[in-house]
């Protein structure tokens, strides 16, 4: 890992200017590409101390060996230097988008003698007009085939229409009239080249006037009695009338546009994109890419438009770009776009009517394809299998984990704290196994306290199944050390293989009888050293422990002092990272319930007169129901809408409804439980 105050440029070096800069490692490889408006503020960031940069950010600047910059004039000529060398270079560290399929064009060779019609993937080539892209290869042939009765452009390959030139006789489309076989000269190769045109101008959403000329040529040919000729138009008309109605009209006034959408987490982001041509959805395209750079939304939207709009020219840019989020350089990013495209270019955020409604819409796409990538990503047996050894290899386990628990505590201002547990089995959830908790022991804000009051209730349930089944339980576990309760065998001697899968009296299985191989907290290292403790207490030493903190994704584990950074690739990163979130939204979830239950329930229910908006004016007012508990008749009426009868009213019925001290076991000390206190089974896809 490289210093890097050892290359770092002396003071006044750098020019205050705009410019490019690349990073290069030790082997002289481009490992990073930026802009900058200011070349000396910009790269002055990336040598503070590295405490203070964001991780993806700190592990690029230690990777790098050398950093170099050239300046330029302006901001334009900066935003296209960038992406040139970061076509070049494929920089490791920067954000690279890769389609999530390989997307069909319908495309148009104009650059040969006689233009083709045909459907293309990959690599743009010189001299081609492009349309779409489409999400299926079929909807293009379903168009064309409509479209080549009015337009009837060659679509055979190269080595058909030499056969055919050679042979004088055309293909079976020329026989039917859905080729004006310029093969054996049916028409010149001028004549062939305007119907291609043509055929591309109706694409590109020039449609009113082509019909509109037939429309003129079917009435003439009727009032002229040439019904053959006239019921022919008509059924060119029909023809390219179906060829509209496969793509809706979305925006009025024949709007061209492309609308980007943006959904990402923090590894990862998904990018959506609509072509609209003529109000209609012409095609429909999307990349997922790994967060690679400390990159926000705008930063992703205006590397997505570098990537779409890099060897774009001419129309293939439309004349307004919706985005969900503006570029830093806004004015910079639109002045490029508009010398691509030849004209101003529109950059803007929708925010009303029916573009902001359809925004919304390629929003919940791109939703969906993270979602879909991310399910693809973790059903695959092979990923899942790398994603545990990684784990296994970074937390020093001596083999993978295959039952993996994680919790995490959640609570609104130190009231109704709840905890979470979920369990995953082989990298994949186990929601029967998923459990809630309440903790009433005691309120207020402390995470660290309620976290060890959890696994330690965990732990011992855990420890009384094992009791029941006679399996040997060490030290704090309800059987003195060097006894076997009932006669059963001591440790090392045979248990049944089913003793611990076997049901509860009640024909139910036992809620706590597997143990995890690894306990995942949701925190960094006071929640990790809490939940080291409430194990040690009870003498379980075979149970790993560790942390995952949210804001930088760090691995901490006991006793240690400084985290584990696993590589933003790593699929054990990914793999903890969904664990995580999993616990996160499944106490969240619970901890809605019963603020809302609660909130329904509670005492200002008994207040007579007090309807449901000023039961929550008086919540928000003071925050919650402990402090309005607390608060003085005066301070109640201090509430829009609230007289003094009222508030009189309201402390009578919260001082009524006090809550009572928690009962305690005397011999233990333990916080008893009702039979809805301890636990809550989780049921069913609704909690993940």
């Amino acid at each position: 890992m490289a210093d890097p105050s050892s290359y770092r440029p002396k003071p006044g070096q750098i020019p205050d200017s705009p410019g490019v800069y690349k990073f290069r490692d030790e082997h002289r490889r481009v490992i990073y590409v930026g802009k900058a408006k200011s070349l000396r503020q910009r790269l002055a960031n990336y040598f503070q101390d590295l405490a203070g940069l964001h991780p993806r950010t700190r592990t690029m600047v230690t990777t790098a060996a050398s950093v170099e910059w050239t300046v330029v004039s302006t901001e334009v000529e900066a935003l296209q230097l960038e992406y040139s060398w970061i076509k070049e270079f494929d920089p490791r560290f920067n954000v690279k988008y890769r389609d999530d399929k390989s997307y069909p064009y319908l495309a148009v060779t104009l650059g040969e003698e006689y233009p083709r019609v045909q459907v293309m993937r990959g690599q743009k080539q010189k001299g081609t007009r492009y349309f779409g892209p489409y999400a299926h290869a079929w909807a293009i042939r379903e168009t064309v085939d409509l479209l080549l009765r009015v337009f009837p452009v060659r679509t055979c390959t190269s080595g058909v229409f030499k056969n055919a030139a050679r042979t004088g006789r055309p293909c079976l489309l020329g026989y039917i009239g859905k080729c004006s076989a310029p093969c054996v000269d049916r028409i010149s190769a001028d004549d062939h080249r305007e119907l291609a045109e043509e055929f591309c101008d109706f694409m590109a959403g020039r449609t009113g006037t082509y019909i509109r000329r037939l429309e003129k040529d079917m009435m003439a040919a009727a009032d002229e009695m040439e019904y053959e000729r006239a019921a022919r138009l008509r059924d060119d008309i029909e023809a390219l009338k179906r060829a509209m109605e496969k793509n809706a009209v979305v925006l009025a006034d024949a709007t061209d546009a492309d609308l980007i959408a943006v959904a990402e987490d923090e590894l990862e982001a998904a990018v959506q994109i609509f072509h609209v041509r003529g109000g209609r959805v012409r095609g429909q395209r999307g990349w997922v890419t790994d967060k690679v750079e400390a990159v926000d939304t705008a930063g992703l939207v205006e590397h997505a438009l570098q990537q779409l709009y890099g060897e774009e020219r001419g129309d293939a840019v439309p004349k307004e770009v919706l985005v969900p989020a503006l570029p830093d350089d806004r004015d910079a990013v639109s002045q490029w776009l508009g010398e691509r495209r030849g004209s101003q270019v529109s950059l803007r955020v929708p925010q009303r009517g029916d573009k902001k409604a359809l925004m919304e819409t390629v929003s919940r796409n791109a939703q969906h394809a993270l979602v879909l990538h991310k399910t693809k990503r973790a059903s695959d047996l092979t990923t899942r299998s790398r994603a545990l050894e990684e784990i296994a290899d970074a937390l020093g386990l001596d083999a993978a984990p295959l039952r993996i628990e994680c919790f995490d505590i959640s609570h609104l201002h130190g009231e109704d704290v709840v905890a979470s547990m979920v369990v995953f089995e082989d990298g994949l959830p186990r929601k029967s196994e998923y459990r809630r908790f309440q903790i009433r022991g005691f309120e207020g804000q402390d995470d660290v306290r309620s976290m060890h009051e959890v696994i330690g209730r965990r732990f011992r349930r855990y420890l009384a199944e094992k009791e029941r089944t006679g399996e040997w339980v060490g030290r704090d576990g309800g059987v003195p050390d060097g006894e076997v309760p009932d006669g059963r065998p001591a440790a090392g001697g045979e248990v049944p293989a089913d003793a611990l899968a076997a049901p509860d009296d009640d024909g139910r299985p036992r809620k706590f009888a597997y143990p995890p191989q690894l306990v995942v907290v949701d925190g960094g290292q006071p929640q990790v050293a809490a939940a080291r403790r409430a194990l040690d207490e009870l003498g379980i030493d075979d149970v790993a422990v560790c942390g995952l903190a949210k804001r930088l994704e760090e691995v901490w584990l006991p006793d240690e002092d400084d985290p584990v950074v696993l590589p933003r690739s790593s699929e054990g990163l990914y793999l903890l990272q969904r664990v995580r979130d999993t616990a996160h939204d499944f106490a969240i979830r619970y901890q809605r319930s019963k603020r809302t239950k609660r909130l329904r329930t509670g005492p200002l229910d008994a207040v007579p007169g007090l309807g449901e908006a000023r039961k929550k004016t008086l919540i928000k007012h003071f925050g919650s129901v402990k402090r309005l508990r607390q608060a003085t008749i005066e301070q109640i009426c201090e509430v829009p809408g609230v007289g003094r009868k009222t508030a009189e009213a309201v402390a009578a019925a919260l001082a009524q409804a006090a809550p009572a001290a928690p009962a305690v076991n005397t011999a233990t000390g333990e916080i008893m439980e009702d039979d809805n206190g301890d636990t809550a089974r989780g049921r069913g896809s609704g909690h993940e």
